[in-house]
């Protein structure tokens, strides 16, 4: 099997990506820019490097053809909801005339009606990959535990650990390397999960809780605060849903029904991470 993986240099399709390479797959890697340096490490790591963009339908069909499984990623906070589905339609569209499998990360409870546009474009996807009758399965996952390496080291950096959620409220959160056991799973197994429509997530944990377990990983104490919400921010929208609904994935059920899936609490993630150097 060849399998495509777009989104390569990001935190999800390169966690895909280094996944299926140590395995031994052949991976053709995604990427707008073959120079940048993640690429060239996707390259020493033996991908093959293609150029492409999701926006681009045309460089989109070159890179899939001959391939058998394709990973698929999109995000809307470079050109905004409606580009991210067109992302979208154009992988479910190339993947359907390559004759390929197609795994699409989307967003759990995406399909709830959440009113969350980030949420809602990722939907549109999921309704079009069904509407083609491309042969594919979906993976919703829940909020990043990776996250806080980019949004939150301002706040840690400072002793907090900040959001605008209550202390008490549970999140279900999941690594973006548990995302990619996932999705390689998923490309490996087209028919266990071929129509499938998954919502994944590995732990659930209060914003008390992970200032608890920073405090002991970091040997200081980190205090939880509870930021205000910017009301002109699209985040706010989602933060607000996640403080009146929040994600509902069946984890005990994933553990249960993925024993050959590590997946990692919270605390092991963050044991796992750099923290000096991140703080630095």
């Amino acid at each position: 099997m060849t399998f495509l993986v777009t989104g390569a240099t990001g935190k999800q399709g390169g966690s895909v990506a280094r996944q299926l390479l140590a395995k031994g797959r052949p991976v053709r890697a995604l990427t707008r820019s073959t120079t940048s340096p993640a690429a060239q490490e996707l390259a020493r790591l033996g991908a093959t490097l293609v150029q492409g963009d999701l926006g681009d339908r045309a460089s989109l069909e070159r890179a899939a053809a001959g391939a058998s499984a394709i990973f698929c990623v999109t995000t809307s906070f470079e050109g905004g909801p409606e580009a991210e589905t067109q992302q979208g339609i154009n992988v479910a569209d190339a993947a359907k005339g390559a004759n390929a499998y197609l795994v699409y990360t989307s967003v759990a409870n995406a399909d709830k009606e959440t009113r969350i546009p980030h949420f809602d474009s990722k939907y549109e996807v999921e309704k079009h990959i069904r509407k083609i009758g491309v042969p594919a399965a979906i993976l919703g996952p829940v909020y990043f535990m990776d996250n806080l390496l980019t949004m939150g080291r301002r706040g840690l950096a400072q002793k907090r650990y900040a959001t605008p959620l209550s202390a008490n409220r549970i999140v279900q959160q999941i690594s973006t390397e548990d995302i990619g056991a996932f999705a390689v799973l998923a490309l490996e197994n087209q028919a266990r999960f071929e129509g499938k429509r998954i919502d994944i997530g590995s732990d659930q944990v209060t914003g008390a809780q992970v200032a608890e377990i920073l405090s002991r990983i970091l040997g200081e104490p980190i205090a939880y605060q509870r930021t205000p919400m910017d009301p002109t921010s699209e985040r706010s929208i989602m933060y607000e849903w996640l403080e009146r609904v929040g994600y509902s994935a069946d984890i005990a059920a994933l553990r249960r029904d993925y024993p050959e899936l590590h997946l990692h609490s919270f605390e092991e993630w963050a044991k796992a991470q750099n923290w000096k150097a991140l703080l630095q």
